[in-house]
């Protein structure tokens, strides 16, 4: 028995490489604003599955499928034989880890399409964009979840293994696994460089492939294009990650409301909110808007036809369905989602200058003038920093 290269480096970097996007794609996934990231490292691993079904076919030895095949009924005995004690060693992949490598490769694949159509239907970007409505959301984005939470139960299970095999076998896995060497017979056979440096000439490819599909797809300009611009030239929001629908825009709303104060687009309250606020504009919060009656039958059927009820974005959706239909919230900081987005912001927070109000979301949301809200697009400022003395 020698040390023989039983792991080339291309098994490597995808196995280092996919535990690491895994864990980035994990910690990521419950931050509003981290999903830009969250995203990316989901495309890397789709890409990184797509390498290595490739590579179990013409990589090196214990690289290829053939080597360890997919066998559940040995996999459960030789589960039995490690917890007895009595499990015999494998220079390559043993039974019970090959179904685990079976596993992952498949739930990978789910778990990034589904990904991917929850993206297309939450958030109504991405390569799935416009394929389905807001109604299956939270299906898609439960199956997404689940699909993760077997994962890391695999993985989880994965580490044990290792953990027992090498106290069993008297020998190190992980270490193995990050320099490719084992004790092996002299007739062992043995990855080449040249086969190395292949494969992460391929791994490069699909890197690069990954990164371009994430930018090409997702990195875009929200462009607002106002209602009337015969030139169409619009206005142009910050450049942000992840951008869906563009909405309507009008140009009389934005002038009448936008004279008083911000702008909030109409997909923020139901369309009875606009009604009742418009049937009493005597006593709009103390003062009188004073329309006449063409401005406010304009403004009101802008207002009612992107109302949250048409669910024309994601917070439209949340909005409305936080809402109980008995009510008519005239605020948008009253609706229960609002209220639910926003439990985690400090007072600290609150109060910083370039903050000031609950109604000034355009210093958190670089998308509200436009009215899309998308999280990609959502920066909390940090205070300024203290002037000196």
């Amino acid at each position: 028995m020698k040390p023989a290269l039983i792991w080339d480096l291309p098994t490597r970097l995808f196995h280092w490489t996919l535990a690491g996007s895994f864990a980035v794609a994990w910690l990521t996934s419950e931050q509003d604003t981290e999903l830009p990231v969250h995203v990316f490292f989901g495309y890397l691993m789709l890409g990184l599955v797509v390498f290595r079904i490739f590579w179990g076919l013409v990589g090196s030895h214990f690289s290829r499928f053939s080597s360890f095949p997919f066998k559940p009924k040995e996999g459960y005995e030789y589960l039995k034989q490690v917890v007895t004690g009595k499990a015999e060693r494998h220079v390559g992949h043993n039974p019970a880890g090959s179904l685990a490598i079976y596993a992952l490769l498949i739930l990978t694949v789910l778990v990034c399409a589904a990904g991917i159509l929850t993206l297309g239907s939450e958030e109504q970007h991405g390569p799935a964009a416009g394929w389905l409505g807001f109604d299956l959301m939270r299906v898609l984005k439960g199956a997404h979840k689940l699909g993760a939470i077997a994962m890391l139960l695999i993985v989880v299970g994965h580490v044990i293994g290792v953990v027992a095999e090498s106290i069993l076998h008297k020998e190190n896995l992980a270490r193995s696994m990050l320099t490719g060497y084992k004790r092996a017979g002299a007739d062992t056979p043995q990855s080449t460089p040249r086969l190395a440096i292949a494969g992460i000439m391929l791994m490069a490819i699909l890197s690069f492939a990954t990164s371009w599909f994430y930018y090409a797809i997702d990195n875009v300009v929200q462009t607002q294009n106002v209602a009337g611009d015969a030139e169409g030239s619009g206005k142009e929001t910050p450049k942000v990650k992840f951008v869906g629908s563009q909405l309507v825009d009008n140009v009389q709303w934005r002038e009448e409301c936008g004279s008083c104060h911000a702008v909030f687009y109409p997909a923020l309250l139901p369309a009875r909110s606009w009604q009742k606020m418009m049937a009493e504009q005597d006593k709009h919060f103390g003062t009188d808007l004073g329309f006449d009656k063409p401005t406010s039958d304009a403004l009101l059927s802008f207002m009612v036809a992107n109302a949250a009820d048409k669910h024309l974005t994601e917070a439209a959706v949340k909005i409305d369905r936080s809402v109980a239909p008995s009510q008519a919230p005239l605020r948008i900081t009253e609706t229960p989602y609002w209220l639910k987005k926003h439990r985690d912001i400090t007072t600290a927070q609150w109060n910083n200058p370039l903050v000031k109000s609950k109604s000034n979301c355009v210093a958190c949301h670089l998308d509200a003038d436009a009215g899309t809200y998308e999280d990609g697009a959502m920066r909390i400022p940090d205070s300024p920093a203290a002037s000196p003395k």
